[in-house]
Parts: structure tokens; sequence; C-alpha cells
């Protein structure tokens, strides 16, 4: 059995993984609050592909927010061990629930659509496996298979100018700069309170992604 002390669960001060705990909490009240709002909107229209794409968005948010306010936010050892691999594994799992929205709406009837879905849940699929089972490895690499998964999307630009509004492809684009941007931050350690900015650029990340489905694809 491995040993907890194996892992290194967090090398910040206790101010920064406050900041932490704050910043994704608004996080998770954010997720809850998007949820909320797609859903009932799908709702009222009786459209079951809205009502399905857009609760696996919503509960993506909530859970990436969640798991990560619950990690940075507990210092018992076994519990932050169990809510890392949670907020590590929760990052794939909200890189596909955001696609999710756009590959069963817009593009679904474009071929693209299933293809798209299925490559990416099943790359998340895997990511959230080798999290679990290989926790504290491969994490230089782990960072670059979630700019891989963010920016796949390009492989389908073509049926995306087709078929997807121009305002939803420019709050696609800032999101996905707002979370790239923010792993500078991520990796750049030696910066004070580098981790809290890096949390919000997520925050800025998704904020621009749900204003892109809320004003266009519901």
């Amino acid at each position: 059995m491995t040993n907890k002390k194996d892992y290194v669960l967090s090398k910040q001060s206790l101010g920064e993984e406050i900041a932490n705990s704050i910043t994704h909490g608004i996080g998770a009240a954010l997720g809850t609050a998007a949820l909320t709002i797609l859903v009932v909107f799908a709702a009222l229209k009786g459209d079951a592909w809205r009502i399905v794409s857009f609760s696996i968005y919503g509960a993506s948010l909530v859970i990436l927010y969640t798991s990560s306010t619950l990690y940075h936010a507990f210092t018992h050892e076994s519990a932050k061990r169990y809510f890392r691999i949670m907020d590590l594994s929760s990052i794939f799992l909200l890189i596909a629930g955001t696609y999710t929205p756009i590959t069963l709406l817009p593009l679904r009837g474009t071929g693209w659509g299933w293809t798209m879905f299925g490559l990416i849940w099943g790359m998340a699929i895997l990511g959230i496996l080798l999290k679990t089972f290989f926790y504290g490895k491969f994490e230089k690499l782990s960072i670059l298979f979630y700019v891989f998964m963010g920016w796949l999307v390009i492989i389908a630009i073509k049926p995306m100018l087709a078929n997807l509004p121009t305002g939803l492809l420019i709050w696609i684009v800032i999101g996905g700069l707002s979370y790239t941007i923010g792993i500078i931050f991520l990796a750049w350690t030696k910066f004070p309170y580098s981790h809290t900015v890096w949390h919000l650029f997520v925050l800025g990340g998704s904020i621009a992604h749900f204003f892109g489905i809320l004003f266009y694809l519901v």
C-alpha cells in the first residue's frame, strides 16, 4: 500500500490555500447557478437535447469547482489526497462537459458532432483513469493533455465556422485563451499566489464559455 507521505499534496501557505478555496468556492456557487439557469431555460423550451447537454455541462462545472474548493480547504492528508484526485480528474470532466452542448446541438447533424463527442469523452475517461490509478505521476504530461483536449476543437473548425454563430465562436476562443494563459501561472510556482491567479483565469474561461452557451445555444 502506498504511503500517504509519498505524495506532495500542497506546497502553498495557509493564506494561499484560503484564497484558493474562496476563488473556487465562488466558482462552485456560480456553477450551480449556471446549471440551474440553463436547465430551466431548456425545460421551458421542452428540448430534450438541450436539457441533457446543459445538465452534463452544468454538472461538470459544479463538480470541478466543488472538488477544487474541498481539496484546498482540507488539511487532513487522506482527505486532501482524495479531493486532489477528484480535482485533477474533474478538469477532464469539465473539458468534455464544455464540448457537450456544442457537439450535441449545433454540430449534431453535421457528422462531426457525434465524432467529437465520442472522441473527447473517450479522452476524458482515459485521463480520469490515469489520474485515479497513477496519482502523482505524469503531471507535466497531464497539463499538455488538458491543453490538447481543450484545443482539439480546431480539427472541426470548418463545420464550426459553418454552423456556429460568430458570437459563440468568439466566446469559445476567449474562454480557451483564458484557460491557456492561466496555465502560465499554474507552472509559475515562485510567483506569489500563482495558484490563486490560475484559479481566476479558470473562472474567466468558465464564465466566457457559459455566456457563449447562454447567449447562443439556449
